[in-house]
């Protein structure tokens, strides 16, 4: 099979990182942009040497194969639903949906028309995401039986020129930024059995001071405080807090705490960084990288030289669709990110535990060679 013919549905801030790191990767050919604004269409499409459609017109292209849709999380099933029934394989930004209902509508319509569905996150087949998950398999720290995980800042409106979305349902810092880590840690750990939170917000309303809207305040209509318990079905406890109501703080991104010693891993929003890991009786000390190809720097953003590979999930679903198989991004494993994700918000407004009724795989790894095959 040839390279699969790729249209964009949502040409805001994201489709530039598709654009141009989708290049990195073999199989993929973006030939097609829309948008609701069709002048953001026309000049994605320009700069792009793509063609700019209607969505209508781009799911009714018998060329195109699949659709990398890029909305805003409020549109993300029903354009995704219009796209499986067009008969189009579905590949999603983050949050892949906002119910567990809806990623199951979805499951059952690809399922009878014969197509494919994933989504990103897919930071956690980073180079240093991938050493940690060896790490881990190799006992290295013994069985691990809890972690913390840490995402928390003063939030998007100091730096997003709207922001609004960021503090309405379907937004907050669990549904915004949750998936890196929740992704990352099924990748690490396997599948989540139960959870529990607490959840608040620490003001009803928020002042932007980002341009062009600087002194304008939005309502917050969902937590921006969260803070959560997950169960794994491995055994292990984990502690996650997320939050957009913090203006400083020293919490790692993630920690991992085994039997036979602790692994620290930086951000899972970002595909490299540095590892650190103690043994029994041991310091904390850097682990030497691997030659992974998705931890070697490729992007300068202010003085950080970082490794951005975002586009391989969709890389590494395409060659499933081609060559039949798993992908890591399938969305039986977003799906049930999305039920972690959903099911702590709903805890942190009942106090319950809250068993999940999904459960998924861990993604095969993504080792140097396996990750080589994927790149151009």
């Amino acid at each position: 099979m040839s390279d699969l013919n790729i249209g964009i549905i949502g040409a805001g801030n994201i489709s530039k990182t598709y654009f141009e790191l989708s290049l990195l990767f073999r199989g993929l050919r973006i030939t097609a942009v829309a948008d609701l604004n069709a002048a953001a269409a026309a000049a994605a499409a320009q700069t792009y040497g793509v063609t700019a459609l209607t969505s209508d017109a781009m799911l009714a292209d018998p060329k195109i194969d699949l659709i990398v849709n890029l909305t805003i999380p409020a549109a993300h099933f029903a354009v995704a639903k219009a796209a499986l029934l067009a008969g189009k394989h579905v590949y999603s930004e983050k949050p892949f949906v906002l119910t567990l209902e809806e990623g199951q509508e979805l499951a059952r319509i690809a399922a009878d028309q014969g197509l494919r569905v994933g989504s990103a996150p897919d930071t956690f087949m980073g180079g240093v995401h991938q050493q940690a998950r060896a790490l881990i398999d190799e006992g290295e720290i013994g069985t691990v039986h809890s972690a913390t995980a840490h995402v928390m800042s003063a939030g998007m409106e100091h730096w997003h020129p709207n922001p609004d979305f960021f503090f309405l349902p379907g937004g907050g810092p669990i549904l915004d930024l949750g998936p890196y880590y929740i992704a990352a840690f099924v990748n690490l750990l396997g599948p989540v059995a139960r959870v529990t939170a607490l959840t608040g917000k620490a003001s009803e309303e928020r002042l932007i001071t980002s341009e062009p809207r600087a002194g304008e305040r939005i309502p917050v209509k969902t937590p921006t405080t969260i803070h959560a318990l997950m169960q794994f079905a491995s055994g292990a406890m984990v502690t996650l807090g997320a939050s957009w109501d913090v203006h400083g703080h020293r919490h790692g991104n993630i920690e991992i705490y085994g039997g036979e010693g602790s692994l620290i891993i930086p951000d899972p929003n970002f595909f490299g960084g540095r590892l650190e890991m103690a043994k029994r009786g041991g310091t904390l000390d850097p682990v030497a990288a691997w030659d992974h190809p998705f931890g070697i720097p490729n992007q300068q953003h202010g003085d950080q030289h970082l490794a951005n590979y975002r586009s391989v999930g969709l890389a590494d679903m395409a060659r499933a669709i081609r060559e039949g198989g798993d992908f890591a991004c399938d969305q039986t494993r977003a799906l049930h990110v999305i039920e972690v994700m959903t099911a702590i918000l709903r805890a942190g407004e009942t106090g319950e535990w809250i068993t999940l009724k999904t459960t998924c795989t861990r993604p095969e790894p993504v080792g140097p060679e396996i990750a080589q095959a994927l790149l151009a």
